[in-house]
């Protein structure tokens, strides 16, 4: 039985830490004390893996949210341009972090649009599908950007209150010590 968890926990399952008030009251024997700290550091070590997990989450996420926009930003561009009746214009385009080209696009004959969507597939799209896919997925990514930021505030929270019990039960630990001598 872990008797440092509670019931509670957050919509994606991630339990709430129990915060110890009354640690004599808690502690069953003097042997006790090394196994609750033990105890301690183990649940917030599964946190502290957790909130290391959700870090590498958002850090993709926020490279991953600007990326849909700007696809989804050309697309509609090219869409308006389709739309305007242009027959042709110029384009410069990213292929790199640093490094652009520039292409001449052929308006009356843009009928579809190539998106690349990870794992090296990509596949080739109608224009209002397109822009029907990549709204979902930025939809998506947006929301789980939320998620995922609420995730790390309920780890951070959860971190405080097993640093707090593992200090509290220290402190419990070196007073009886110090009774005890």
């Amino acid at each position: 039985m872990d008797r440092l968890k509670t019931d509670i926990t957050n919509p994606r399952g991630i339990p709430q830490a129990k915060f110890i008030d009354n640690v004599s009251a808690f502690v069953k024997s003097d042997d006790d004390v090394t196994r609750l700290l033990q105890e301690c550091e183990e649940r917030l070590n599964q946190y502290r893996f957790m909130e290391s997990n959700k870090k590498e989450t958002l850090r993709s996420l926020r490279l991953k949210v600007p990326d849909i926009d700007k696809s989804l930003a050309m697309v509609r561009f090219l869409q308006t341009q389709k739309k305007t009746g242009n027959e042709e214009f110029d384009l410069n385009y990213e292929l790199n972090d640093t490094l652009y080209s520039t292409a001449s696009v052929d308006v009356e004959n843009l009928d579809s649009v190539c998106l690349w969507l990870g794992a090296d597939v990509m596949l080739e799209y109608p224009l209002d599908e397109a822009i029907e896919l990549l709204e979902g997925r930025l939809k998506t990514a947006t929301e789980s950007l939320d998620i995922t930021k609420e995730d790390l505030e309920y780890l951070r929270e959860n971190i405080t209150t097993m640093e707090v019990n593992t200090a509290r039960v220290y402190n419990y630990d070196v007073a009886r010590r110090k009774v005890k001598a």
